[in-house]
Order: structure tokens, then C-alpha cells, then sequence
């Protein structure tokens, strides 16, 4: 049995997440020790591993809690693993679009200051007017 404290090292999970995923269902409640201490065990290890990469990957949890509910699934049923996969991919697409026009943004705002601080700061004003940013953000 594994304590939370070792689950949380072992997987780089906060301690307070941990209990989080537990309230939410996506890990199965721990046994408790005499003095009510939380015990995993290894297979709550390997999905608390799977949580936390679903996480670095950007997924909701409701995405999350989608996949864990496949474990087993077999035929047809695991293409809703494929479109929940797909439609990260989509999310993150689109925020990298959106990064980029940001990246623009702020390549125009850094480059309205020639250097020279003889008069009102260039950059402190293209902060303050959205007038002539080249789109949306």
C-alpha cells in the first residue's frame, strides 16, 4: 500500500490534487489506516500517472473521467477514446493559433520603442491602445 505522500512523489501530484481527483471520482476512494491515513494502492499509482499525463496533455477532466470509464471497453466503444484524442488535438491547434497571433502582437508592441526615452513611452502606449493591434486576442 502506498501512502498519498509517496503517490505524490512518485507521480509529482500535489498532495491536496490527489484528494481533488479522489473527490471527483477519478481515483477510487483509499483504504484508511488506524489513524485514518489514505493507502493506495498500485493500480491507483498507474491511474494517477494516467490522470496526470491527460493532464500535461491539456485534457479536461471530464475528458479524463471519459477515458478511465473505457478501461475495458473493447470494439467500437474505444472510438470515443479516438475522438476525445482528436478533439484535444483541435482545442491545442487552435490555441497555438491563438499563441501565434499573440507572439505578433507583442513582436508590434516591443518594436514601437526606437530606444531612445526622450519622450512618452512607445510600448507603454501600444499597451494601452488596442486600435492598432492587427486582429483580435
Amino acid at each position: 500500500m502506498i501512502s498519498i505522500g509517496e503517490m505524490s512523489r512518485r507521480t509529482g501530484v500535489k498532495v491536496p490534487t490527489i484528494r481533488f481527483y479522489e473527490e471527483k471520482g477519478l481515483l477510487e476512494p483509499a483504504a484508511r489506516t488506524g489513524g485514518n491515513q489514505r493507502r493506495y494502492t498500485h493500480a491507483a499509482l498507474a491511474r494517477l500517472a494516467f490522470i496526470r499525463h491527460a493532464r500535461d496533455l491539456g485534457l479536461p477532466l471530464e475528458d479524463i473521467a471519459a477515458l478511465i470509464s473505457l478501461d475495458g471497453a473493447s470494439g467500437a466503444e474505444l472510438d470515443r477514446a479516438h475522438d476525445i484524442a482528436r478533439r484535444q488535438r483541435q482545442r491545442l491547434h487552435a490555441r497555438i493559433v491563438k499563441l501565434k497571433k499573440l507572439e505578433r502582437e507583442l513582436d508590434r508592441i516591443a518594436g514601437a520603442c526606437d530606444g531612445r526615452h526622450d519622450g512618452p513611452c512607445a510600448v507603454l502606449h501600444a499597451f494601452g491602445d488596442h486600435r492598432p493591434c492587427a486582429g483580435d486576442h
